[in-house]
């Protein structure tokens, strides 16, 4: 099973907390949260860095608090991929004025900010990433993001600002997987050694993402749950989400997940239906497939 970390696209989520899935002593101590769920699963990914950076502090706690050859994907701040962040959610020595509820898009910050973040955010990886505990650093473009030479001018930079970080990319947008532009994107991919993140989700809604797996940087492929709420993409986060997968939605995923890792050294599982415990009841069901 080294081969397939399977977990969840976050330990801190409230629905989760409030769930009772970890116990007492657990519920408002993060550093027994994260060793419980280290018990459990050899993978979670840090959801929390996409609305604020990161510090050296929390990645050398990350490292200390869970056993050797777990490991983390980080998902990058939100700037850096191109959406809008609250004001507020910027440091305050890099926050132009406003309210703090205030959100700004990336080409509203004042010049060689975006620079900045990158450098802050890379910076405070830095002790996951020497301790061994970075899997990937995932880039999740938002939907406005197409494909065209512009936006692959923006993974060429992305992949020149992350210096040797490995990364991992996740569309929003289904163009670039459609079958006029998915054998460029994946060339694309590999030639900046960005894993792809396949991704599940409802594809009975508009601008689905279509499920394609497929390796594009040997050492890492990366598969997304999202659930398959008929909400995606219109409803409320916990609508959105909502969703318990069963055995039989994931037994077709589980023998993808196997092709994977045959061209792969490893393949990460994470699930991101955060409503409840259903994450970490659907990832518990999938590495039983998994072992089969």
């Amino acid at each position: 099973m080294e081969k397939y970390l399977v977990g969840t696209c976050s330990w801190t989520d409230p629905a989760l907390r409030g769930s009772g899935w970890y116990p007492p002593a657990a519920r408002d101590d993060p550093g027994e949260r994260l060793r419980h769920y280290a018990t459990r699963f050899p993978v979670v990914e840090v959801d929390a860095t996409y609305y604020g950076l990161p510090s050296v502090r929390n990645s050398r706690l990350w490292a200390e608090r869970t056993p050797d050859g777990f490991v983390f994907d980080v998902k990058a701040f939100a700037v850096l991929t191109g959406h809008s962040t609250r004001l507020g959610a910027l440091p305050p020595d890099l926050r132009p004025a406003g309210p703090a509820q205030r959100r700004v898009a990336p080409a509203q910050l004042p010049h060689g900010v975006t620079d900045e973040l990158w450098q802050r955010f890379t910076g405070a990886l830095r002790p996951l990433w020497e301790a061994g505990r970075l899997g990937a650093v995932l880039l999740q473009f938002p939907p406005w993001v197409r494909a065209g030479e512009r936006a692959h001018a923006f993974l060429a930079e992305c992949r020149r600002r992350a210096g040797r970080l490995p990364l991992a990319v996740e569309f929003r947008h289904p163009g670039w997987l459609g079958p006029g532009e998915r054998h460029r994107t994946l060339r694309v991919l590999r030639a900046h050694r960005m894993s792809l993140v396949a991704v599940d989700t409802a594809q009975d809604v508009p601008d689905a993402m279509p499920p394609v797996a497929a390796v594009t940087r040997p050492e890492l492929a990366v598969v997304r749950f999202h659930g398959r709420s008929a909400a995606w993409g219109t409803g409320g986060k916990e609508e959105r989400y909502r969703h318990a997968y069963t055995a039989a939605e994931l037994a077709p995923w589980s023998a993808r997940i196997h092709r994977l890792a045959g061209e792969a050294e490893q393949v990460h599982v994470l699930f991101n239906n955060c409503c409840g415990d259903a994450a970490v009841r659907s990832a518990a069901v999938m590495r039983e497939l998994l072992e089969r």
